[in-house]
């Protein structure tokens, strides 16, 4: 099987440990859009031991307070959808009331354009969701 995941790291590293990673994803329209990725091949959540799924389920957490505390969204969508690539991953999406999709998924059909200047603004901001996820790793036990 050929997966993305299992082939490359996917983005920008921003943690890891021996279990999993939290990448920063090159997604245009969502600056700040992060992916916690298991690394070895799973393709079903159900499929990892509880305390793996634990530990999953922290670095979500972990990750969506990082993205709130440096972005400030007005909202955090989690996704697991898996069905592109069937390897475990959970989408943590900062949303904002002017981004390109809002309200709706942000795989639904585009609701308005967004300024190059504040999608490069959030990118900017972005860049500090590492130290942040340092933090709320370290605080959450990890």
């Amino acid at each position: 099987m050929d997966c993305v995941f299992c082939r490359e790291e996917g983005g920008v590293l921003l943690w890891q440990d021996d279990a999993l990673r939290v990448i920063l994803a090159d997604e245009h329209d969502y600056p700040g859009l992060c992916r916690v990725v298991w690394n070895a091949h799973v393709a079903e959540f159900s499929d990892l031991q509880p305390h793996e799924r634990q530990r999953v389920m922290l670095a979500v957490y972990a990750t969506e307070r990082a993205v709130r505390r440096v972005l400030a969204p007005v909202k955090v969508n989690l996704a697991s959808l898996g069905n592109q690539v069937p390897h475990v991953h959970w989408h943590v999406i900062p949303r904002f009331t002017n981004d390109a999709h809002f309200p709706q998924p942000i795989w639904a059909p585009r609701q308005r354009s967004v300024s190059e200047a504040l999608l490069s603004q959030r990118r900017a901001q972005a860049t500090l969701i590492a130290d942040a996820l340092r933090q709320e790793m370290a605080q959450a036990g990890e």
